[in-house]
């Protein structure tokens, strides 16, 4: 059985219309912060692959601020989920793609020597102080090694 969407086409279009890809919620608050514990960084650097959110260039370090449906997290329960929807196809291709492009984005990252980290919007929002500190090891581990 479908489920069927509450919204028409035109409203699911405006909606969508409405989803920010710069400057989310999410984003802003991470790294306010980042900002608010001294750390100077680059808003989608686009001199890196992917344009990474938050880029802390002094210690090549690239942060993503990824959105739950969008980025495919628990696929393996979202998937089966979004077979029973409205334009399943659609969906499951475009978010399996995304998640194909950010493996290939942190393989070119990791690559060329950055340290990339990736979170979660919801865990952005509800423990940022926890993103910070994941965000502060890695900049430490990074200025124990040189």
């Amino acid at each position: 059985m479908r489920q069927m969407d509450n919204l028409t086409k035109e409203q699911r279009r405006k909606n969508m219309q409405h989803i920010r890809a710069k400057d989310t919620g999410i984003e802003v608050k991470l790294r306010k912060a980042l900002w608010n514990k001294g750390y100077h960084y680059r808003k989608n650097y686009d001199k890196l692959p992917g344009k990474p959110d938050i880029a802390l260039t002094k210690y090549k370090v690239a942060i993503f601020c990824d959105s739950e449906f969008f980025h495919g997290k628990d696929w393996e329960v979202l998937k089966p989920r979004l077979e029973k929807s409205n334009n399943s196809q659609y969906w499951i291709s475009k978010i399996s793609r995304n998640r194909e492009h950010d493996d290939e984005i942190n393989k070119r990252l990791l690559f060329e020597g950055w340290t990339v980290i990736r979170f979660w919007g919801k865990d952005i929002l509800d423990n940022v102080d926890e993103c910070v500190k994941v965000v502060e090891e890695a900049v430490w581990d990074l200025t124990i090694i040189t």
